[in-house]
């Protein structure tokens, strides 16, 4: 007890030492961010004044522009310096409230000393260049994620090092002083996990390098593979990781990978939200962000997109006929007859549209077009062919440009210009440029035609002169007739199914020549067993560079069937074509308490491949009632006695109708919230959602209601375990009438069991 004392005292005068270096780096670095803001404020002032002098006269322009380029250069370069030192002030704020959270003892070979290391969320070097702090992503910092004591190798930029692992200690500071401290052999030790796992729910996710464990360590470090498959039960911290592995990512290859390079896709809005602060809390900027919804909306500008939502919704109401042709469409099979098709197409089935000025003029027809694509070479790819006729069109356009620039009215608009309006078309040519005032008219005609036919430029770069939809439709007549109809019927009233998006995306690209984006260097795809292989193929192809890191869970797939990992991997590998390829299962939930996860595990067929973490907490509660009114009665008493032990209380419901319901039913008596598919936030108190709108989040306290065997037949299996494992402490169940089969399978000694009647 005394050795512990001590080892404590000690520990704290570190801890004391080091906020005092980061107080004195902080008031340096403070002082010189308030110099860069006041140089940056300056040079502008002299940006600005710079710009107002004259430049009507010509040496007055050229004298002028000069100083304006450097006065431009100038800023720029204040202004990265100053987000530079805006950072590292940020960095040391958040390392003075806790500085480290671990620490290791190594010897190296030959040394008789061993060295002591201390492990953080960002470096620290003091005046020396000595490493007070060693940020969490430094290669020597996986030692702490991985080693045991004794021998251990760690990867380096020179190879593999060896060297031998003597003490492994963690920390848990706040505010300066040592709250928890404690040796361990272990990755991350228990006592540890449990304080963080305990703690409650909050609107955004944590950063989590203080207790990545050493599977979600090797997903992090991973970059050797082009294609990463993560397959995490519910609460493994799959997304976490994932986030880490950016920071990972941006730190390991900062000299040539930035945060713009990186695209992630996330499930929800809510989601996205959820997870917006893990990155900056790292000191990086983070990636971008974008939903499925928002990705395809931004391709078909004018029509409504339907969503995951939308699609899920509505699949209750299919029928048989319906169902095979989206299952057809959502199949590898399909996009693979889009190539094919596009091999045997025939110049005169290209679906080209006329390309029209002022109203309705035409100004290049559709059969100008077709004829233009049918005089070059056979032997020219589709891509090509397009890419040269559009080149042969914009020839054509300037070439009219420079004819129109000579009519009469042309010159008129020239002579009647004001001043304004000529040195706007004058730009950056100066007067006296020109050699002969014909040159200088010329100009200023062409000038004037060419913003008249800008709309005509614009349709050709975005290849309006393709009539895509017209072209979809005709290679579903070739493919699958039985599924134009609907296409067609979408069109009509400006709506397309989830199902067309990305084979016609597909098409309108493989025929174009375009689409491409080439400098995402990382694309990352959560919750991916919701996604079609069609979209995986699409998001592939439209990013060639990118290096593919999809992380989900089979048992929580709402859209497509069940697969195992393995089979999955095999499925991509044979679609995406990898270089190289690896999956990785986080079998171990940490989300739940371990009597939520026995729970829900229970649920699973293969449900013994899942670790519960031994977090202690109650049993999931089932409540039993027989009529609407018990149940209804039933909720609310529920929902009255967990909020008053937890932040956010989550109804999670099958569909959006329930959801709607359920909030008419409960909003006047409690506070509650309606979280719809565009909201962000996740307020506290009750809060009623969907299950597609659950994906990913977390809540300290869950309610199923309605577990009946009408609402959940064994077929929704996927529902109510995803459902149930978004609890982080506690769990409820209320049925009416006749319990869902899928809780017989259910051990009795794995819940409490409630029967609440109303006495007749």
């Amino acid at each position: 007890m005394i050795f512990l004392d001590k080892a404590r005292e000690l520990e704290q005068r570190q801890v004391d030492f080091v906020e005092k270096e980061i107080d004195h780096q902080l008031i340096l670095n403070e002082q010189e961010y308030q110099k860069a803001q006041l140089e940056t404020s300056l040079v502008e002032k002299n940006y600005g004044q710079n710009a107002k002098i004259n430049t009507f006269e010509v040496d007055d322009q050229m004298e002028t522009n000069a100083e304006v380029q450097q006065q431009k250069q100038l800023v720029a370069k204040n202004l990265e310096n100053e987000k530079i030192l805006a950072q590292q002030v940020e960095t040391l704020k958040q390392l003075k409230d806790s500085p480290y959270f671990g620490r290791i003892d190594i010897l190296d070979p030959g040394e008789d000393e061993p060295e002591t290391l201390y492990i953080g969320t960002a470096s620290l070097v003091d005046d020396s260049q000595n490493f007070l702090i060693y940020d969490w992503r430094a290669p020597i910092s996986s030692i702490y994620y991985n080693g045991t004591l004794g021998k251990v190798t760690y990867e380096t930029p020179m190879g593999e090092l060896e060297t031998t692992l003597e003490k492994k200690r963690q920390f848990t500071i706040s505010g300066g002083k040592i709250i928890n401290m404690f040796d361990t052999n272990e990755t991350v030790g228990d006592e540890m996990l449990q304080q963080v796992l305990g703690e409650h729910s909050d609107e955004y996710m944590r950063n989590i390098v203080a207790t990545i464990q050493q599977e979600q360590n090797d997903i992090i470090r991973d970059t050797k593979h082009d294609l990463l498959l993560v397959q995490g039960v519910a609460g493994s911290g799959k997304t976490s990781a994932i986030l880490q592995r950016i920071a990972f990512l941006l730190y390991h290859s900062r000299d040539k990978l930035s945060a713009d390079q990186i695209v992630l896709f996330s499930p929800n809005l809510l989601f996205s939200h959820y997870i917006s602060e893990v990155l900056p809390s790292l000191g990086e900027r983070n990636m971008r962000q974008v939903t499925l919804a928002e990705f395809l909306a931004q391709r078909f500008q004018g029509l409504k997109v339907e969503t995951l939502f939308d699609r899920y919704e509505k699949a209750k109401d299919l029928t048989s006929l319906q169902k095979k042709i989206r299952a057809q469409k959502e199949s590898a099979h399909f996009m693979a007859q889009i190539e094919d098709y596009l091999k045997q197409l025939k110049p005169t089935e290209i679906c080209f549209a006329d390309i029209t000025l002022d109203g309705g003029h035409i100004f290049f027809s559709k059969e100008e077009i077709t004829a233009i694509y049918q005089d070059l070479p056979q032997l020219m790819k589709p891509a090509q062919r397009f890419h040269e006729t559009k080149n042969i069109l914009i020839k054509r356009l300037n070439k009219r440009i420079k004819s129109e620039a000579k009519k009469d009215y042309v010159l008129a608009q020239v002579d009647n210009l004001t001043d304004a309006q000529y040195y706007q078309l004058l730009g950056n040519k100066q007067r006296g440029r020109f050699q002969a005032i014909d040159d200088e008219t010329d100009f200023l005609a062409r000038k004037i035609v060419t913003k008249k036919f800008e709309v005509i430029y614009d349709a050709l770069y975005n290849n309006y002169f393709l009539d895509i939809y017209a072209q979809y439709e005709h290679f579903l007549q070739q493919v699958l007739p039985t599924g134009n109809a609907s296409f067609s019927n979408n069109l009509e009233y400006h709506r397309i199914a989830l199902e067309d998006c990305t084979p016609l995306l597909y098409l309108r690209d493989l025929l174009t020549g375009s689409g491409q984006n080439q400098g995402i260097a990382h694309l990352f795809i959560d919750e991916m067993q919701d996604y079609t292989l069609p979209q995986l193929i699409y998001l592939k192809y439209i990013f060639p560079n990118a290096k593919l890191t999809l992380l989900g869970d089979s048992e929580q797939a709402l859209f497509n069937p069940l697969q195992t990992p393995q089979k999955l991997l095999t499925t991509l590998e044979t679609e995406l074509k990898p270089k190289s390829s690896r999956v990785v299962s986080l079998n171990t939930s940490y989300r739940s308490t371990s009597q939520i996860t026995d729970f829900m595990k229970a649920l699973l067929p293969d449900g013994e491949t899942i670790h519960s973490f031994t977090r202690a907490g109650k049993l999931p509660k089932v409540i039993m009632t027989e009529t609407n009114t018990e149940g209804l009665l039933s909720l609310k008493q529920e929902l009255t006695s967990l909020l008053k032990t937890n932040d956010t209380v989550a109804l999670v419901t099958q569909n959006k109708e329930q959801a709607q319901q359920l909030f008419e039913q409960l909003h006047r008596e409690f506070e509650t919230n309606l979280l719809g598919n565009e909201d962000r936030l996740i307020p506290k108190g009750v809060v009623i959602l969907p299950i597609y709108l659950a994906k990913g989040l977390e809540f300290d306290a869950v309610v199923a209601y309605d577990i009946s065997a009408k609402n959940y037949p064994l077929d929704q299996l996927g529902v109510l375990y995803t459902i149930c494992s978004r609890a982080m402490h506690e769990l409820s169940l209320i049925t009416i009438g006749a319990p869902s089969p899928l809780l017989a399978q259910i051990p009795n000694t794995s819940y409490q069991l409630e029967k609440r009647l109303t006495l007749k």
